[in-house]
């Protein structure tokens, strides 16, 4: 009787670990839907934003997405005569630009196989 109790015990002190350790998982995982209604900056102004800092740019993808803690606007800038894309980030609470990079072919390979890997 002992060591089934052990085991019940042991199981137990399992599963309550397992749901900590999913629950910041569970958190990180938050939908589309959710995310919108904690931005206070739409989608619209901060492609405006974003368009000001890329000149002539065309916006190829766009993401409300959290990154490092942060909610943002996350736009994909294309230029004209250029494979590069500028990644231009809205902090989605403020309106303010978070960061501004130029990727290459390679860097967005790189972060499409990241973002692949990374999916459920």
């Amino acid at each position: 009787m002992k060591t089934k109790l052990h085991i019940s015990a042991t199981a137990v002190a399992a599963v309550a670990a397992a749901g900590v350790m999913m629950s910041p998982l569970l958190a990180a995982g938050e939908t589309d839907a959710q995310l919108q209604t904690q931005a206070k900056i739409t989608k619209s102004d901060a492609q405006t934003t974003a368009l000001a800092k890329v000149p002539n740019g065309t916006v190829k993808a766009a993401e409300l997405e959290k990154e490092h803690g942060k909610l943002i606007w996350s736009f994909d800038i294309a230029m004209p005569h250029s494979k590069n894309i500028t990644e231009v980030q809205v902090d989605a609470k403020t309106g303010k630009i978070v960061s501004v990079q130029v990727e290459t072919p390679q860097d967005q390979a790189k972060e499409a196989a990241a973002d692949q890997k990374n999916k459920p």
